[in-house]
């Protein structure tokens, strides 16, 4: 079987599952429960001075019969002492020298405090810290978490902060809610960062109850914006993961996080440059027992397909990333209909008509009518294979001769 252990940072763990700064980490019984069902890794719930959390604090986003593809919280950082936390982070490790056990930290913005904190947490044989400057309510209405994430100074100047005290690695925990994330991750870099994890969570309003008129989570009939995760932020996730890792002046590895749930999810972060993947949302939907199916899944698909190590795969496809001036324009594909798998529930005519380019029409073969695509007036844009239910039924061919490329720089270039 394929090597799974990784040096993120120079933090080692048996595999590059970590479970993320979150309820799941809250203390350490849960932690090492966690161990034992096989995470390599876990970032302990951001410590700092202890809050009090409201209540209640999640509201989800379902999909027909899929619940929580999408989870919002209002919940703050730890609300238990320092000096418990501590104690049990030091006995975590303890039981578990093999582990990655991380420290997220998030104090006010004096150097003192930062320092103090660090230096105390370090006493506990603790792996790494996670500089927690995402979390994008609550705390940052004190100023902190991404009230700090979202100015490049700031999160150069703290960094550097915690590094004149620590040490042990140091990785920055970045918010999403930027214009664009590259600035950030420079800072963090640039302030002696050894690493830096993404995404923190994204600000959002889950919804409202349209019979009470009260936004979600209900809290005494009234609501505030939380941080939105799970499923539905992957996208989101792998574009800034990508940006970071394609930049030519960011060189430092790459924590990814966001809507991360199986093994194929955790491949493809680390093909676009993810050193290891932190998990959080998917262990509060299913628990954590996933990591077994992470892990064989993980293990098989890299024995499949050759690779010896974990390490292997890491950043593979981040040269597939380009911004879109780049693009090939005389790429050229057209889709296809296969009668023998077409179901004719004539989704495809319907999207096409109503949401794209009018490329479809109906032919009848044996009295049975079946949609087939107007080639020239086809576009390539993909909607209809996205929308049909049937596997196989609509296929995206090329149609160009294969020549040579060409841009839009390019063309615009050479005129």
């Amino acid at each position: 079987m394929a090597d799974l252990t990784t040096n993120f940072a120079g933090i080692k763990s048996p595999n590059p599952f970590w479970l993320a700064s979150a309820p799941p980490t809250n203390m350490g019984s849960m932690i090492e429960r966690a161990f034992d069902a096989g995470w390599g890794g876990a970032v302990w719930k951001t410590l700092g001075e202890p809050i009090t959390n409201v209540s209640s604090r999640l509201a989800a986003l379902d999909q027909g019969p899929l619940r929580m593809i999408g989870l919002n919280n209002i919940e703050l950082i730890t609300d238990r002492s320092l000096e418990v936390n501590l104690k049990e982070m030091a006995e975590c490790k303890k039981k578990y020298p093999d582990h990655a056990v991380i420290a997220s930290l998030m104090v006010e913005s004096k150097k003192e405090a930062w320092q103090e904190i660090t230096k105390r947490t370090q006493g506990t044989g603790c792996d790494g810290f996670e500089l927690n400057f995402g979390c994008p309510h609550g705390m940052s209405e004190r100023g902190m978490g991404a009230a700090m994430g979202q100015v490049p100074e700031y999160t150069c100047m703290v960094t550097e902060w915690v590094k004149e005290v620590s040490d042990i690695p140091v990785i920055v925990k970045l918010t999403p809610n930027v214009t664009h994330i590259v600035p950030p991750g420079r800072a963090a870099q640039k302030g002696g960062g050894d690493a830096v994890s993404l995404i923190n969570t994204i600000n959002s309003v889950m919804g409202v109850d349209v019979d009470t008129l009260i936004p979600y989570p209900n809290v005494n009939g009234m609501a505030a914006h939380g941080g939105y995760c799970g499923t539905a932020v992957k996208p989101i996730a792998l574009n800034m993961v990508s940006e970071l890792a394609r930049d030519a002046e960011f060189t430092i590895p790459i924590s990814g996080i966001g809507g991360i749930n199986t093994w194929r999810d955790a491949i493809e972060f680390m093909l676009l440059g993810a050193g290891n993947v932190q998990v959080c949302t998917a262990v509060m939907h299913y628990g954590y027992r996933i990591v077994e199916d992470m892990i064989d899944g993980l293990n098989n698909y890299l024995d499949d397909k050759g690779y010896a190590s974990v390490n292997d795969i890491i950043g593979k496809s981040v040269h597939r990333m380009t911004d879109w001036g780049n693009l090939d324009l005389n790429y050229d594909v057209k889709a296809r209909v296969n009668k023998e798998s077409c179901i004719r529930c004539n989704l495809c005519y319907v999207a096409c008509e109503d949401g794209a380019h009018q490329s479809f029409k109906f032919e009848e073969v044996n009295g049975v009518k079946y949609p087939i695509v107007i080639e020239e007036e086809c576009v390539g844009c993909n909607l209809c294979a996205l929308v049909c239910p049937s596997p196989g039924a609509i296929s995206m061919i090329r149609v160009d001769a294969g020549g040579p490329t060409q841009s839009w720089r390019e063309r615009t270039a050479g005129n």
